[in-house]
């Protein structure tokens, strides 16, 4: 079941993406993302027990190093600050601008990356229903951790409880350490400046922003090292679920073409033989010019596109993309 279409140009996705339909998508999946840490509490108790549970996993695997970046930003206030303000801002600053960054100037991908980030997030909230965390800085103090936000919290703005304002407490949900998004949301973060980036310096931003975090979620005693693999698990699957969800997608707009009559589409193919095709399960093919009907058919001569999908398309080389020139999908 697919289609054939040609590489759609930026002016093409400009057309089709609308801001004003955007911002509220965006909205509503980042509300779900806050009133899920809000609502899904869980028991305390078990929360409590499933902290201690990783923790114990990490000690018997050897891979517990949470208490010593912890000791690090506790011992060093000029660490321990800028790692609370880090874990208090960034994960609300970097990703808004990076999707704003990739509608203006990667238009051609913006939509499977912003595909890729929701459905993550959406799963993020699955695990914090299933499996409610407590994160270490709540831990009894014998396992040795301390909450460098309330040791720094005469620096910003939040108070005892996580990284909400104080007085505010009461909003968040502190027991949702079970994924990280915060390390999920910087891997797609990283991911984005990298593959997009046209300089040395962005793309190395792209390496150390989730290296950063990483540091921070385990250094303010935020997350265990299982929640920030976890957080990178759940962008892994999000990824490998988004193509699925733009091809549904994209059947469903062609069969209300087909519904409605419409005629031409913003990259100038006809959606009711796109949508035919998709109901029949045929190959619909782009009529090819005149100089490209009368020449030899096979493959040096063109001959017929190659079918693809959606998230195909939208990572194809964009031609007015030079840092996108010569490469193939998401890595």
């Amino acid at each position: 079941m697919t289609i054939t279409a040609t590489a759609p140009r930026a002016s093409a996705y400009r057309g089709r993406l609308r801001w004003w339909t955007e911002l509220p998508l965006i909205a509503v999946v980042y509300a779900l993302y806050s009133c899920g840490r809000l609502l899904v509490r869980g028991d305390v108790g078990n929360a409590m027990e499933s902290g201690i549970d990783i923790l114990h996993l990490e000690e018997l695997m050897r891979i517990d190093p949470e208490r010593w970046l912890n000791g690090i930003c506790t011992k060093y206030a000029a660490i321990g600050v800028p790692a609370d303000f880090a874990y208090a801002s960034l994960h609300y600053l970097v990703t808004p601008a990076i999707l704003v960054w990739l509608w203006r100037r990667r238009p051609t991908h913006y939509r499977a990356a912003r595909t890729w980030l929701m459905l993550s997030t959406l799963l993020g909230l699955i695990g914090f229903t299933l499996m409610p965390t407590a994160p270490p800085r709540l831990l009894d103090s014998s396992h040795g951790f301390i909450d460098t936000m309330a040791q720094y919290g005469s620096y910003g703005w939040w108070g005892q409880e996580a990284s909400a304002p104080r007085g505010l407490g009461g909003l968040t949900n502190q027991y949702a350490a079970m994924p990280s998004l915060h390390v999920g949301w910087a891997l797609w973060c990283g991911i984005m400046l990298w593959r997009y980036g046209r300089t040395p310096l962005v793309r190395s931003l792209g390496i150390l922003y989730p290296l950063l975090t990483t540091f921070v979620v385990m250094g303010t005693a935020n997350h265990y090292l299982l929640d920030a693999v976890a957080g990178a698990a759940v962008m892994g699957i999000g990824y490998l679920l988004a193509p699925k969800a733009l091809l549904a997608v994209d059947t469903l707009r062609a069969r209300r073409a087909v519904r409605s009559g419409a005629t031409t589409s913003a990259e100038g193919h006809s959606p009711v033989v796109a949508a035919s095709a998709i109901v029949s399960g045929t190959k619909a093919r782009t009529p090819a010019p005149a100089a490209a009907r009368n020449a030899p058919h096979g493959p040096a001569a063109g001959g017929v596109p190659t079918p693809r999908t959606a998230w195909q398309d939208e990572h194809r080389a964009d031609p007015s993309d030079r840092s996108s020139v010569g490469q193939g999908r998401l890595s």
